[in-house]
Order: structure tokens, then C-alpha cells, then sequence
């Protein structure tokens, strides 16, 4: 399946900046985890044991605003309802794959910056937090 152009996709979701649009990460983190485990040894300190890789987390800041052609609102109920429902989706940065095949949405935080006089979403900064999802 071919990845969209723009600067990263979440499924189907295209982080780019157009003359119409403006949908970029201000921030990515990309955490390796590995897992270790301590074996007790009588009389003396634990000895490690690399257990394996563990799943990887992305963490993406991003701005959405009413002013840059799209609908904030809209946007963070998107992502509410993926997170939600548990899907799974493709991460790409740069047309490249994140982590080893999927990712899910363990964490989303939104910061509501600007609501108009009809409690209508103007601007919102929403954090997610991403991990690979292994089937």
C-alpha cells in the first residue's frame, strides 16, 4: 500500500502543510523499551537477563487550528474515537515505517486553547502517545 505525501501519516490521517491546510507534529519522541528481568542470586547481587525488545512509544505534540483549515473539534473526536475503539493503524514518518508494523493509541491528551461565544473548538494542542501494536 502506497503512504500518502506529507510529512507523517497515522492511518489515515496526513500530517502536511498545504496552502489550504496546516496538520504537523510540533514535537515527535520516539522511546525504545527493551525488557530485562533480575534473577535473586543467594549471598550476592541479582544477575540480568535480557528478556528481549520491547514495544516502542511515540509521543507526537500536535496544533490544530480553525484558522490553518481545519476543524479542531473534528479532529480530536477522530482520534477519541480511534483510541476508543482500539484501532490499530500504520506510522509513518517521512514515508518511512514506525516501530515494526502498527501503532495504537495508549494515551491523548488535548489542550482546548480557543473556544469562540458559541463553544465552538477554534484551536486545541493534543499530545499523543502511540505504541507498536504486535499481532
Amino acid at each position: 500500500m502506497a503512504l500518502p505525501d506529507g510529512v507523517a501519516v497515522l492511518g489515515d490521517i496526513v500530517f502536511i502543510v498545504t496552502k489550504y491546510k496546516v496538520r504537523t507534529p510540533s514535537a515527535l519522541t520516539r522511546t525504545n523499551n527493551d525488557r530485562w528481568a533480575n534473577n535473586e542470586i543467594l549471598l550476592n547481587k541479582p544477575r540480568s537477563q535480557f528478556l528481549g525488545p520491547g514495544l516502542d512509544t511515540f509521543d507526537l505534540t500536535v496544533k490544530v487550528d480553525a484558522r490553518l483549515g481545519l476543524n479542531p473539534r473534528k479532529e480530536v473526536d477522530k482520534l477519541v474515537a480511534y483510541s476508543r475503539e482500539g484501532k490499530v493503524m500504520k506510522f509513518a514518518v517521512g514515508g518511512k515505517g514506525m516501530g515494526i508494523d502498527k501503532v495504537k493509541i495508549t494515551n491523548l491528551v488535548q489542550e482546548w486553547e480557543k473556544v469562540d461565544n458559541r463553544g465552538n473548538l477554534i484551536s486545541a494542542t493534543y499530545n499523543l502517545t502511540l505504541e507498536e501494536y504486535i499481532s
